[in-house]
This record gives C-alpha cells, sequence and structure tokens, in this order.
C-alpha cells in the first residue's frame, strides 16, 4: 500500500498560517526569486563562484575562466550587476566586478558544499 504524501483531513493551524503570511507581506519575495532564477544559470554560477573564490576579477579573467568571449561574459556580468549581487569599478579601461556583499558569497558557499543528492523526475540533484 502506498503511503499518501498529503493530508487526508482539511485543517491548517491560523496562528502559524497568519504569522508566515505577514512575514511574506514583508519581504521581497520577487527580488528573492530573481536572485535564484540568475544563479539558476550555469554560466552565471560559474562567474559568481569565481567571484566568490577571488575578492575581485576583471571581465577578461572572468571571460577565460568560464571559456567564453568578452561579450558573453559582461553580459552574464552585466545581469548579476542588475539584480544587485555584483558589483563593477573601473581602473583606466578595464572593468573590475566583486560580490555586492558578504551575504551573496555565503549564499554561493552554502550552494557549493556537498550535500546528500536527490532525484527528482529522473534527474539528479546534488
Amino acid at each position: 500500500m502506498i503511503e499518501k504524501d498529503t493530508c487526508e483531513l482539511y485543517c491548517f493551524d491560523e496562528e502559524k498560517v497568519q504569522r508566515v503570511q505577514n512575514a511574506l507581506n514583508q519581504q521581497n519575495i520577487s527580488g528573492m526569486a530573481g536572485m535564484f532564477k540568475a544563479f539558476a544559470d550555469e554560466t552565471r554560477m560559474k562567474v559568481a563562484f569565481a567571484l566568490c573564490q577571488e575578492d575581485e576579477l576583471c571581465v577578461c579573467d572572468v571571460a577565460n575562466i568560464i571559456g567564453s568571449s568578452l561579450a558573453t561574459a559582461s553580459h552574464h556580468l552585466r545581469t548579476l550587476k542588475k539584480l544587485g549581487l555584483v558589483k563593477y569599478r573601473k581602473e583606466g579601461k578595464l572593468a573590475f566586478y566583486s560580490l555586492e556583499d558578504e551575504q551573496v558569497r555565503q549564499l554561493i558557499r552554502l550552494a557549493s558544499s556537498p550535500r546528500k543528492e536527490v532525484t527528482v523526475v529522473g534527474t539528479a540533484y546534488a
């Protein structure tokens, strides 16, 4: 017999639901989703990981690390910048990028730490 993984009786804890709904209303959920969407792209995750390894990289460094053109590296860095995940500074004709803050670095480190592999709909996720 297969055990159901859903409630067999509809009921809810009104206090818990209200607390969580209030917390949700105080958060920028679309901003959080956008951040994870940015990191869902493998190339952007490589860029973010590279910036996690070094305090700062120029666009040329990033292009060589990810094996892409300068235009592609710039595109991904601009996307991460627009989402507030990286910042840049100019030094002469070079543009240097770094992670926006320590929280972004911690998120990348957490995502890159070994964890139990899970299989979802025939695809293995680590």
